[in-house]
């Protein structure tokens, strides 16, 4: 075993937009018998620059220990490594104990960076509908409306597109969300195949250690049952070219007209929506003690409150 000192030769990371069904590809991957694998690993490259400066380790070292997702993870700070020898030692960390030789972990943004740690990092893609990505966006209070909610998979594709100009064919695979719930067996071999290890069976048990049921086609298309026309004409306008390139066939419904003032109406509709949701999520106090703390920089309030929707969040996971 390479020790916390070793950078892994060749991780293998899930990239995509988030609510394009990474924890359920996530979970199958982990419970391969010979592949651990990490939920978001964000934490490992937000602090990296665009530039590729490596983060302050002190102050990297404190928004660590307050971050929730990287608190789940369950892995020590070794304060004697180097940056990227630290972030490192996290997928180290994950693939001893599990007691596996390959290792992994998902990511939905800038995970182009993870090459300025990992050079030789592998990559599976996973790719969904848009509209379905925004749809669950809205579900989950992350956005007020279709043209805002799709932001986050364009931001995902465009950067996936940049990302295969400079990627070698061999260390880069694509896979389809609806292949993946409509054909498990087959899309999880053709991954296996790619990774060079056989597939398992046991990939599909995480059923039973988890709060996620069987893969299902059910979950193809859901926008066609849940939009309503004008919701899904406006997710389209804004996705534009992007949904046709990547095979997602057009719904036909009249393509809106966004004049300078509805567009101006989407924005703050957004805002309040996603305010409204906080509020009714995390309760009234909270939400404006938490709004409070943060526009006049209170840190002990700020850090309160956010241990308290860190525990609601937590509670609420899906």
């Amino acid at each position: 075993m390479q020790s916390n000192h070793d950078l892994v030769k060749e991780p293998i990371f899930l990239v995509g937009s988030e609510r394009s069904g990474t924890t359920l590809a996530r979970l199958m991957l982990d419970h391969h018998p010979l592949l651990a694998f990490f939920c978001e690993f964000e934490y490992s490259i937000l602090r990296v620059s665009d530039e590729g400066e490596w983060p302050d380790l002190e102050d990297y070292i404190k928004y660590l220990e307050a971050d929730r997702i990287f608190q789940a993870a369950r892995v020590t700070i070794d304060k004697t490594l180097a940056f990227p020898h630290l972030v490192n030692s996290f997928l180290v960390q994950k693939r001893d104990r599990d007691a596996k030789p390959f290792v992994g972990a998902t990511v939905h943004y800038h995970f182009d960076r993870l090459l300025r740690i990992w050079p030789d990092a592998r990559f599976i893609h996973l790719l969904r509908d848009g509209r379905d990505v925004a749809r669950s966006s809205i579900e989950m209070g992350w956005a007020g409306n279709m043209y805002t909610a799709v932001d986050q998979w364009i931001h995902a594709e465009s950067l996936w597109e940049e990302m295969c100009k400079k990627l070698p064919e061999s260390r880069r695979i694509e896979v389809r969300y609806e292949s993946l719930v409509s054909e498990p067996v087959e899309t999880l071999t053709r991954i296996c195949n790619w990774m060079g290890i056989p597939y398992d069976p046991e990939m599909l048990s995480y059923c039973e250690r988890s709060t996620y049921g069987p893969p299902s086609p059910k979950a193809i298309g859901q926008w066609k049952r849940k939009l309503t026309p004008s919701e899904a004409a406006l997710a389209e306008v804004r996705i534009g070219n992007m949904r046709q390139e990547r095979g997602y066939e057009l719904s036909g419904y009249p393509v809106p007209e966004l004049t300078s003032k509805p567009l101006r109406r989407l924005k703050p509709q957004d805002r309040f929506y996603r305010a409204n949701f906080r509020r009714k999520k995390y309760g009234t106090l909270l939400y404006m003690t938490d709004v409070l703390s943060r526009r006049a920089k209170h840190q002990p309030s700020a850090r309160w409150t956010q241990r308290k929707i860190d525990k609601i969040d937590t509670l609420n996971l899906k």
